[in-house]
């Protein structure tokens, strides 16, 4: 188990430790367990993989996300209107809390990143995950799912752009299974 992070102690987090969720595509690892981590920052392993998009949405949680493989696109808004920013390997994107972001993929690999943000983050992406088998299906996303994944996503007071905006900005939302 991964120690608590204090200020008179340190971790040492291995992503190898941590299994794989499913977020509709997306993965996540957590490096730590929220619990443990309370008050503090939460560091993650994400995957985007090929031809996957995050929509777009905010929330008050701080998210910066450090690319370490692949390459990805990030949607940063702001008030004269929004813009597409490529983030390569060793690239930082920082999304402020409250801020409107959306990711795609558009290459033939996964693009991995390390997330840091908030326990909460990671609490909300456990409670809208599948943790993943290895060699399992990933399961298909359903009515249910995005179901849960909305009302998750409204309890905990995160905003979610419908269809047509996800469009205004290039993004093509996957039919549901």
């Amino acid at each position: 188990m991964v120690q608590p992070v204090q200020q008179e102690r340190s971790a040492y987090l291995v992503a190898q430790d941590s299994p794989a969720i499913d977020l509709m595509g997306p993965t996540i690892q957590l490096l730590g367990q929220p619990e443990e981590l309370d008050g503090g920052i939460c560091v993650m392993l994400g995957t985007i993989p090929p031809d996957a998009i995050v929509p777009l949405h905010s929330h008050a949680d701080p998210e910066t996300f450090l690319m370490i493989a692949g390459e990805l696109e990030g949607f940063a808004d702001a008030e004269n209107g929004g813009r597409w920013l490529r983030i390569e390997p060793g690239g930082v994107f920082h999304v402020p809390g409250g801020a409107r972001h959306a990711f795609r993929n558009r290459t033939r690999v996964s693009a991995v990143s390390y997330i840091v943000s908030t326990p909460r983050m990671a609490r909300f992406f456990l409670e809208i995950g599948n943790v993943l088998t290895p060699g399992a299906a990933v399961p298909p996303v359903t009515p249910e799912t995005l179901r849960h994944f909305q009302d998750t996503a409204q309890r905990y007071g995160y905003w979610n752009a419908t269809p047509e905006e996800n469009a205004e900005i290039g993004l093509t939302l996957p039919p549901l299974h």
